[in-house]
């Protein structure tokens, strides 16, 4: 996220309400335009006059304000933010969003902008691990929210375990990221391809797309001009990308191949289909009592044809297994010559069509698991891993 950048942080009456004022403090240090935001609750562990003097503007909490009435002040923040960040977020407040309630000045914003959104959740280990808190996090994080941490240790109320906001320097670097790939060009595929059988019926597989956006959402936070090649799928754009809509492997291919030429990493996460109907039906064709059988002949292999590459760019790879996963990675990686390759275990309840996914990493000399987490974490993961691997090469070759 470039300086300058407009982040409205929403604050909510938890204890870890004053950590807040740090995390203000270093987004105008950053050079960010900061407008804060509090609850009813959240005033009476800080103050506004607090957050005023960190970030040089009045903190609002009145949904009616009468300064504001005229302009109807939730609608002019909603507008004003380009990124809105609530920390710390309380286990009220994350039950209300995912209810859409709208019955304060944060939550009816929340409802109203159309900048990213992203909680850091604050609360009792408890609290947290409640099916109810459990359920409302995974409604927001399917609607885009993201979700930071939380954290795990001591908690104010005596006790230990996971619900601990994460430190302000930490939300930080989630939010605004540390510009690891700034000057260079990413490239992302993702979500499934369609494959036509007739104008009605097509091949395909159970692809979501929302591993591959949210890395390319990763990416582009840490400074990255992102490409997305993305199939067919029902997510909104992440801030910040440029996408680039398909529906076939073909399609895919000549999308991605037109615009390989500049780009420093190319990350294949879209699962394409490996074959495609060798003749389409013109016509919607009809049921009949005899067996139907299908002609199938092999698509383009994007990430080889990449790969290949006299002078391409760094190469990441998925497997999505169901079996033998270590081992057809590690075969992935040698039979495709790309430099890393990302594995996870498909199956019911795993990789496709949930919101959260573990994986395998291997590249050249090395191997990392990343534990299961949701996907927009698994992806900053990802994103940090490739920058310690990618990295050293890429300084290499300047010298």
């Amino acid at each position: 996220m470039e300086p300058g950048t407009r982040i409205l942080l929403g604050v909510t009456g938890g204890v870890a309400a004053y950590k807040a004022c740090e995390l203000a403090r270093l987004l105008v240090k950053g050079g960010h335009d900061v407008q804060v935001v509090l609850t009813e609750a959240a005033a009476r562990f800080v103050t506004p006059m607090t957050f005023e003097a960190l970030t040089g503007r009045p903190a609002r909490s009145d949904l009616f304000d009468e300064d504001h009435r005229g302009a109807m002040g939730h609608i002019e923040l909603a507008r004003w933010a380009e990124q809105v960040v609530v920390a710390p977020a309380t286990a009220d407040f994350l039950a209300r969003l995912a209810a859409g309630m709208a019955d304060d000045l944060l939550t009816t914003l929340c409802l109203a902008t159309s900048a990213p959104v992203a909680v850091a959740p604050a609360m009792n280990h408890r609290m947290w691990s409640h099916p109810a808190t459990r359920v409302n996090c995974e409604r927001l994080a399917a609607r885009g929210v993201r979700i930071l941490g939380p954290g795990e240790g001591d908690q104010a109320c005596g006790e230990s375990g996971p619900g601990r906001m994460l430190e302000p320097e930490q939300i930080l670097t989630a939010v605004v990221g540390q510009g690891i790939f700034r000057g260079h060009r990413v490239m992302v595929t993702a979500g499934p391809t369609r494959e036509p059988i007739d104008p009605v019926r097509f091949v395909t597989n159970r692809s979501s797309g929302r591993m591959g956006y949210a890395l390319a959402e990763a990416f582009a936070r840490e400074g990255a001009e992102v490409t997305l090649v993305s199939g067919p799928v029902c997510l909104p754009s992440p801030p910040g990308v440029k996408r680039v809509e398909v529906e076939t492997a073909r399609q895919m291919y000549d999308a991605v191949m037109a615009r390989i030429d500049d780009q420093a990493i190319f990350a294949a996460c879209a699962a394409v289909a490996d074959y495609r109907p060798v003749r389409p039906a013109a016509r919607k064709l009809k049921r009949g009592s005899d067996i139907l059988t299908l002609e199938l002949e092999p698509n383009p292999d994007i990430l080889a044809a990449v790969a290949a590459l006299e002078k391409g760019p760094w190469t990441l790879g998925f497997a999505a297994e169901t079996e033998n996963l270590a081992a057809n990675a590690q075969a992935k990686l040698v039979r495709k010559k790309v430099d890393m390759v990302a594995a996870n275990q498909v199956g019911p309840g795993l990789g496709f069509e949930v919101d959260d996914n573990a994986l395998e990493v291997f590249w050249w000399g090395g191997h990392r698991r990343l534990a299961r987490r949701p996907k927009a974490q698994l992806a900053e993961a990802l994103v940090s891993l490739v920058a310690q691997v990618w990295s050293p090469i890429e300084q290499e070759k300047r010298t």
